[in-house]
C-alpha cells in the first residue's frame, strides 16, 4: 500500500517524493538543486543552509506560467525520489490520471490527502490507495481535535508582529467580493452564523528571525480555512510577502499601520517601500509578479504501527524563498 507525496514548488510545478507503508523516504534530487529528508521525531534536527550569489533570476525556481500537461507530468515524474513507499486547465488534479499512468500505478487513482493552498510552496500529500487514504485523513482529523499541529509553514511577512509567538484566533466566512471568494473576519459570531458557514479559526505563529522590516515567521495552523494563515498575518498587520490577495487590508499613515475593512478592500498588487524593494533587489514591476512566500516546510505522517512516532517529512525552501532570505538577512535553521 504506498502514498505519494510531492512537493509543490510554485503552485504550477511540482517536485517531491513518493512514500509507502514502511513510511520511508531516502535520496535527494541535488541534480535539481533540491533536498528530501524525512525522519523520525526522535533523530536530531540539523540546520540546512543555503548560500552563494543572488544571481540575475529574481525568484530563481519559479517557472514559467505557459507550463504544458507533458512538462508537469514529467517534472512529477522525474521529481519521485523513493518508489518504496476545473476542465481544461492546468492544475495538480488535472494530471493526476497522466502522473498515475507515469508512475506505473495502473488503474490505481491517485487522490490529494493533503495539499495548501494552490500559490503555496511546499508538500502536496497524495495516495492511490484507499485505505491508507483513509489512514491519513483519520490522522489528521484526530490530530486537529486534539489540538497538534501536523503542519508547519514558513513565511516571510512584510513587517514584524509585535509579539514574538501567540496564537490568533478568529472566526472568517467566505464571502463573494467583486466576483471573487475571500476570507473576510466575522466579529463575534452568532449559532446562527455558525450554521451558516462562519468557522472559528486557530493558528501558532513563532518569529524565527528579523531583519530590515521583515520577519520569518513559523506557522502552525490548527484548523483548515480557506487563505487561513494568509488572513491571520494581515490581522497581525504582517502581511506574507508576495500576498497580492489580502495584503491590501493593511494601510498605513504616518508609518503606523490599521486594518482596513476587508467587504471594502480590493485585492491588489502587493505595494512594498523603496528601502524593501531594494534591499530585496527588485524593481516595481518585478515585485508585481513575486510569488507568495508562504512553505509547507514541515509534515507529520502516521507511524507503521499504531504506537510508533510520527514520521516527520520536511521539505527544502524553493530557491526564490531562499535568495529573498538572504537579501533580507535572515536564516532558517
Amino acid at each position: 500500500k504506498r502514498a505519494v507525496l510531492v512537493r509543490e514548488m510554485d503552485g504550477r510545478r511540482v517536485s517531491g517524493w513518493v512514500w509507502r507503508r514502511r513510511l520511508t523516504v531516502r535520496a535527494a534530487l541535488e541534480d535539481a538543486g533540491f533536498g528530501t529528508e524525512a525522519r523520525n521525531q526522535n533523530q536530531p534536527r540539523g540546520s540546512r543552509q543555503r548560500s552563494g550569489p543572488l544571481g540575475d533570476q529574481p525568484f530563481p525556481g519559479l517557472l514559467s506560467k505557459n507550463l504544458s500537461r507533458e512538462e508537469l507530468v514529467d517534472a512529477l515524474r522525474t521529481a519521485v525520489v523513493d518508489r518504496k513507499g476545473k476542465p481544461g486547465e492546468l492544475t495538480l488534479l488535472s494530471v493526476l490520471p497522466e502522473l498515475s499512468q507515469s508512475l506505473g500505478l495502473g488503474d490505481r487513482e491517485l487522490q490529494v490527502v493533503r495539499a495548501s493552498g494552490k500559490e503555496t510552496s511546499g508538500l502536496v500529500l497524495l495516495s492511490s490507495c484507499p485505505q491508507m487514504t483513509s489512514r491519513l485523513q483519520k490522522f489528521f482529523i484526530h490530530a486537529r481535535r486534539a489540538q497538534r499541529p501536523t503542519a508547519t509553514y514558513c513565511a516571510v511577512t512584510n513587517g514584524i508582529p509585535a509579539t514574538s509567538e501567540g496564537k490568533i484566533q478568529t472566526a472568517l466566512k467566505l464571502e463573494h467580493i467583486d466576483g471573487v471568494n475571500l476570507s473576510v473576519l466575522v466579529k463575534a459570531p452568532s449559532r446562527k452564523d455558525i450554521l451558516e458557514g462562519v468557522k472559528k479559526t486557530l493558528s501558532h505563529f513563532r518569529v524565527l528571525a528579523t531583519g530590515s522590516g521583515c520577519a520569518l515567521v513559523q506557522l502552525q495552523p490548527l484548523t483548515v480555512f480557506s487563505s487561513q494563515l494568509q488572513v491571520h498575518m494581515v490581522l497581525q498587520l504582517c502581511p506574507v510577502l508576495g500576498d497580492h490577495t489580502y495584503s491590501a487590508r493593511v494601510g498605513t499613515v504616518l508609518g503606523q499601520r490599521f486594518l482596513l475593512p476587508a467587504e471594502s478592500t480590493k485585492p491588489q498588487t502587493q505595494v512594498l517601500d523603496e528601502a524593501l524593494l531594494r534591499r530585496l533587489q527588485l524593481t516595481p514591476s518585478q515585485a508585481a509578479q513575486m510569488p507568495l512566500h508562504l512553505h509547507l516546510h514541515r509534515l507529520l505522517l502516521p507511524g507503521t504501527r499504531a504506537r510508533d512516532t510520527p514520521i516527520e517529512l520536511l521539505a527544502p525552501l524553493p530557491p526564490y524563498f531562499s535568495r529573498t532570505l538572504q537579501c533580507l538577512g535572515l536564516c532558517l535553521q
